[in-house]
């Protein structure tokens, strides 16, 4: 696929610790829908990213992590992929953790800041994990990091255990819901019976880093 004069610079960082059988084939498989995207032909020939000093996507087979800090060129377009990729990853994971993706107004410039026009930049949170639950728990922690780092600027951490109890009931309360609706979609019981698995994704205002 041709990106030739992309209007947008997509970078993609996260972590996702992997399940210790994965391999890399495996995984290649699971990231096809970034490397198809730029029209590589396997993921060893996608894994550079556009600037030098960023470690592109990398597959630590030790720890069994996934590393990506990796931009590309692309268009809205993008977006499509983004679905495809979390269900991928939610088979290979073995807990729960973010991915953020960015979209760069590559056309953005001085002369568009002086006459005011506002930039097209965007920032959408993803969420990974081999079950809904795992996903919820890293909803849970990103969110409680996020609550108590702008809080501490008025208040010492040690006064915020009652926010973060809040924040951990609202979650409960998500989490009882959701376990409600799996037990209502699950067939009955018996030969061929079985649950139900969840993915997740997320979005919260854009946060440029």
């Amino acid at each position: 696929m041709s990106h030739e004069a992309a209007p947008f610079e997509i970078h993609v960082h996260g972590d996702v610790t992997l399940r210790s059988d994965v391999g890399f084939d495996a995984l290649q498989d699971a990231l096809k829908p970034l490397w198809k995207y730029i029209g590589a032909r396997s993921l060893a020939d996608a894994a550079a990213s556009l600037y030098d000093d960023e470690p592109g996507i990398r597959f630590d087979p030790h720890q069994h992590l996934l590393q990506m800090c990796w931009t590309l060129e692309g268009d809205e377009d993008f977006r499509h992929q983004l679905d495809d990729l979390c269900m991928n990853l939610n088979e290979l994971s073995a807990q729960g953790t973010q991915i953020e993706v960015t979209f760069y107004d590559a056309e953005y410039d001085e002369e568009d800041e002086d006459d005011n026009r506002e930039s097209r930049d965007d920032f959408v949170l993803l969420f990974v994990g081999p079950t809904p639950e795992a996903i919820m728990q890293a909803q849970r922690n990103l969110l409680v990091e996020d609550v108590v780092a702008l809080m501490e600027r008025h208040f010492d951490g040690a006064e915020l255990g009652g926010v973060v109890a809040e924040i951990d009931k609202l979650f409960q309360g998500r989490y009882s819901a959701l376990t409600s609706s799996l037990e209502l979609g699950k067939p009955p019981r018996g030969p061929g019976g079985g649950g139900s698995s969840g993915h997740g994704s997320g979005r919260r205002p854009r946060h440029l880093h």
